[in-house]
């Protein structure tokens, strides 16, 4: 009987219904290859389709059972780690998606196959060097002056510097490619495959020492301590906005590395990482390294190099970075924590928060949540005593919190102002204008109009394939649909009465238009979507707002984390109104959070700074408790909202979303998948709700309905979750309807 080993699997398979461990035969010649953490190619399934899979275990094996065997191995050595391994196992239970979706998103996308090949690989040059001494190479070099010119300064120029690439050879010597090759052939020089790394553009900055103020000292030292504590620590650190968290992180970290450990630091958004990089390269230098998606993939591919191999003990990033393979990891902090880009959209549908309070507890290290506005649940955490807690109340230079005024936009209306600008704003703008100092505007909504309609008959424009309304572009004169890419030229009539058409609401488009009629040659930066499209415009946009001094940016909520700008003294809130009255649990702390941050943006530096906040309700307790930056009242208040409610942090919602292209069989899928929760759930304190459409039901031409479970969530009853799911997948009589589970949805 043949004696071999067997190696588990995860095999990169379509659907979540069928992830298990895969039992394959591992050949002899790959037996020293083929260990945990490798990615392999496979043949699976009926037709033995050629597929990726992640070793997650090998052991002994026999030959009562016939085995396919691996066919090839895709890395020399493990890309995952044994504890990278386990959290991959975790995510799968944790957050409903297969083992392979888990492992997928730690690594960066340029190691993922296609068409059977890397996306992405090593970046080499070809070195030229002497095979010889230099000596000997500077005695060749006379002797070939005279007839072989070229190969004559190549050896002069090798022997000086030792190796030169390809490249620069040709380019300083003048010398052809045919002479590098005549030298080989000779013996004389030789050439090798270098390995560069690709690194994105730092700005570099002066490091200055870094003086702690006496409440910085004091959550300094309290974190200090736990950094050391032998077991696993979290904290959170509420600090008002310019309060110095940042210069706390700083001290943190260089700890951390004094005792030879690694620090993740996560940031909520692409803007807000160029930077925080440049300030910590000016303390760390190249021990820093940054994981984001505007890099390229041959630049993520080697950070993420440097990092596993130990070079770089210090990792920013967005989101992903969570997931960064680093060297006894001992401090992890998450700035902003309460946003939520921290939550991913995608499979898997993981909060950098939950796999973070994993990472550290499966390395003993210290967690730290930084934010002026903490997410209701972890303050609710803190209080319960899950983390410590600590405060930073005052700004860092002592100044005051900006004062804000409120602006009540039905005064404009009755006033004959039906425009973005205010009045209020429009002269605190204008006041700006003339001290040369420079002023921060918030609409959280780009594009021109969003709604454009007839008032005769009542017709708007929707997408063909979405349940919403088109919207207009002024830059490309078309109407457009932001969920599905849909577009058509926009029209001056109605089509169905042609009536004259009516653009209602505003955009980061038409706020832009109307800044330019009442303020002719001043300049103005847009940052939305529309604008922030290639790798590094973030930092370009910044960039140039901050060393050329443009008096407005505009934007989207891309302006309103993070930045630091010492000439910006205004701050504008264009429409308070539009985020609040969303069908969520999560809008009133949202809209709070926003205009917090977005508040905190002005008086940063020497001069003082003030906001305006444009709303149609200026009585709304969550307007006035933003105004006045009081957390604590709004904590209070949103906490009572919740337990009233049974919301999240008194309740876990796990959300079941079906989508197909048939709306009646999708809502059949519902009403099964409802009776078999309840089924499987009867005497769990479980609450099912639904089913209900999504807040937009149809998306390219698929239509979607949800379930709610509000629970105490366990991993009994996660597994009971998962079971209905792949039960209902499996039924023939809903082909075609595709569900997912999402721990925690951030939006419903």
């Amino acid at each position: 009987m043949e004696n071999f080993s067997v190696a588990k699997l995860a095999v990169a398979v379509g659907t979540y219904h069928i992830d298990r461990p895969y039992d394959y035969k591992i050949p002899a010649h790959l037996a020293d290859t083929v260990v945990p953490g490798v990615r392999v190619c496979v043949p699976f399934g009926k037709g033995n389709r050629k597929t990726e899979a992640l070793v997650l275990s090998v052991t002994a094996g026999s030959g009562e059972r016939a085995l396919k065997a691996i066919e090839s191995c895709v890395d020399a050595s493990p890309v995952l780690s044994h504890a990278l391994l386990k959290l991959a196992l975790w995510m799968s239970d944790r957050f409903f998606c297969t083992v392979y979706d888990a492992a997928k998103a730690m690594l960066p996308a340029g190691m993922w196959l296609k068409d059977g090949v890397l996306r992405s690989g090593d970046k080499t040059v070809t070195l030229v060097s002497l095979a010889i001494p230099a000596e000997e190479a500077l005695c060749l070099a006379g002797q070939k002056r005279a007839r072989a010119r070229q190969q004559a300064t190549i050896l002069e120029l090798l022997a000086q510097l030792g190796a030169v690439s390809v490249p620069e050879l040709l380019y300083f010597t003048g010398a052809s490619r045919s002479s590098i090759k005549a030298l080989i052939t000779s013996g004389a020089v030789v050439t090798e495959e270098h390995i560069v790394l690709r690194r994105p553009a730092v700005k570099t900055v002066t490091g200055d020492p870094i003086t702690l103020n006496h409440a910085q000292q004091r959550v300094f030292d309290g974190l200090v301590q736990q950094l050391f504590e032998a077991t696993p620590q979290a904290a959170l650190l509420h600090g008002v906005t310019g309060s110095g968290k940042t210069a706390v992180y700083l001290m943190l970290i260089e700890k951390t590395l004094e005792a030879g450990r690694s620090a993740v630091i996560l940031v909520p958004e692409i803007a807000l990482t160029p930077q925080l990089l440049s300030t910590f390269t000016a303390y760390f230098g190249d021990r820093v390294a940054v994981l984001h998606s505007a890099l390229s993939l041959g630049e993520r591919f080697d950070e993420w190099k440097r990092i596993k191999a130990g070079s770089a003990r210090v990792v920013i990033g967005t989101r992903s970075a969570v997931f960064a393979p680093v060297k006894d990891l001992g401090l992890l902090i998450i700035d902003e924590e309460h946003e939520h880009t921290y939550k991913s959209e995608n499979i898997p549908r993981y909060h950098a928060r939950d796999v973070a309070k994993y990472r550290c507890v499966s390395a003993g290290a210290l967690l730290v949540l930084g934010s002026a506005t903490p997410s209701v649940e972890s303050m609710y955490s803190a209080e319960a005593g899950k983390y410590t807690l600590y405060r930073l109340e005052t700004r860092f230079n002592d100044g005051d919190l900006p004062p804000v005024i409120i602006a009540d936009m039905k005064e404009e209306l009755k006033n004959g102002n039906g425009g973005i600008i205010g009045a209020v704003l429009r002269r605190e703008l204008a006041s700006n204008i003339d001290r040369g100092e420079q002023s921060i505007l918030f609409l959280n909504r780009r594009g021109d109009t969003p709604l454009v309609a007839c008032p005769a008959c009542g017709y708007t424009f929707t997408c063909q394939r979405c349940s919403v309304s088109l919207t207009y572009h002024s830059a490309n004169g078309r109407l457009m649909c932001h969920y599905c890419g849909y577009s058509e030229p926009s029209r001056g009539d109605c089509p169905e009465c042609g009536g004259k058409l009516r653009y209602t609401g505003a955009g980061t488009q038409k706020a832009e238009t109307e800044l330019n009629a009442l303020f002719p040659g001043v300049g103005i930066i847009r940052m939305d979507t529309d604008t922030v499209t290639l790798a590094r415009t973030h930092e370009e946009h910044l960039t140039r707002f901050r060393e050329k001094r443009i008096p407005i940016l505009l934007g989207t909520q891309m302006v309103a984390k993070g930045l630091d700008f010492e000439n910006v003294t205004l701050v504008g809130v264009l429409s308070a109104d539009q985020m609040l009255y969303i069908n969520d649990f999560r809008a009133h702390e949202r809209t709070f959070s926003l205009i917090t941050q977005v508040v905190g943006r002005s008086g940063r530096g020497s001069k003082p700074g003030r906001a305006v906040i444009q709303t149609l309700t200026p009585t709304n307790d969550v307007i006035r408790l933003a105004a006045r930056q009081d957390y604590n009242g709004f904590y209070a208040r949103e906490l009572a909202l919740r337990q009233l409610a049974g919301s999240p942090p008194f309740s876990d919602i796990i959300m079941l979303t079906a989508s197909g292209t048939d709306e009646t069989t999708v809502l059949r899928g519902c009403v099964t998948l409802k009776s078999t929760l309840l089924n499987y759930l009867a005497g769990e304190d479980v609450r099912v709700m639904g089913p209900v459409p999504a807040a937009v039901m149809r998306v390219n031409n698929r239509y979607r309905y949800r379930i709610l479970l509000s629970l105490r969530t366990s991993r009994q009853l996660r597994d009971t979750v998962a079971h209905v799911i792949r039960q209902f997948a499996a039924d023939k009589a809903f082909r075609g309807v595709h569900v997912y589970a999402d721990a925690d949805p951030y939006d419903l």
